[in-house]
């Protein structure tokens, strides 16, 4: 095992990847697994893994450990090993790299393939079936960050909460057909941080703004066609 690969017991929490000066703690819940392989992958070519840990301790459910020498950047996935009963709900299947479910953030889409199915599509069993094909070169992969932000001059308001006006709105259509922000921003997020926005909120005495879901999301097979 190298320096790189020194994995240390870590923390249950906070789920997902946290960043320090040393490494990098996972964390991640599975109430039935048997098994958890943290594996890692080349950020230039995100098909080849370059290695994989084993996650040996376990806090409530918790499987965890501090991965030494991981930086921001990693990209990452999980195989998790348990029981294969598709009858009781259990579709354990180490052949397939799944997604981090407290990822920070996503690197890539879904390249819609067969092989993103636990079961094999088109066998007699149907869902019943096991796949044994790896579906890591198909799968997006979770992605280490850096949440430290440098804010320079920017400074909180720190309105108390029963103070506070909240707009909610959606990226695209709040400025999309505004005629006095550029053509080129209208409808994405610069739009929303551009002038004519800001004095518009501030106008209605807006105190914050709630953008309705920004997370990654998946264009469902069926609807891309195939």
């Amino acid at each position: 095992m190298t320096k790189r690969n020194q994995i240390l017991p870590g923390e249950p929490f906070p789920l997902g990847a946290t960043l320090t000066d040393e490494g990098v703690n996972f964390a991640i819940y599975s109430e039935n697994a048997t098994g958890v392989d943290l594996c890692f992958y080349d950020i230039d070519d995100p098909t080849k893994e370059t290695h994989r840990i084993a996650l040996k301790e376990v806090t409530d459910y918790i499987w965890h450990g501090f991965v030494k020498g991981i930086r921001a950047g990693q990209l990452y996935g999980y195989r998790v090993s348990g029981p294969y009963e598709p009858e009781n709900g259990h579709r354990f299947n180490p052949n397939k790299l799944l997604l981090d479910p407290n990822a920070k953030a996503v690197s890539g889409i879904i390249d819609w393939n067969d092989a993103l199915y636990g079961y094999e599509v088109g066998h007699p069993d149907g869902d019943l079936s096991f796949s044994k094909t790896d579906s890591a070169p198909y799968i997006p992969k979770a992605v280490v960050i850096d949440p430290s932000f440098d804010w320079q001059d920017d400074k909180s308001p720190k309105l108390k909460y029963y103070n506070t006006i909240i707009y909610e709105a959606h990226v695209k259509g709040l400025t999309k057909q505004h005629a006095d922000i550029p053509e080129e921003l209208r409808g994405t997020y610069a739009g929303i941080a551009h002038p004519v926005t800001i004095s518009y909120l501030k106008e209605l005495g807006i105190t914050a703004i709630e953008l309705m879901p920004v997370h990654h999301f998946v264009t469902d097979r069926s609807l891309r066609g195939y």
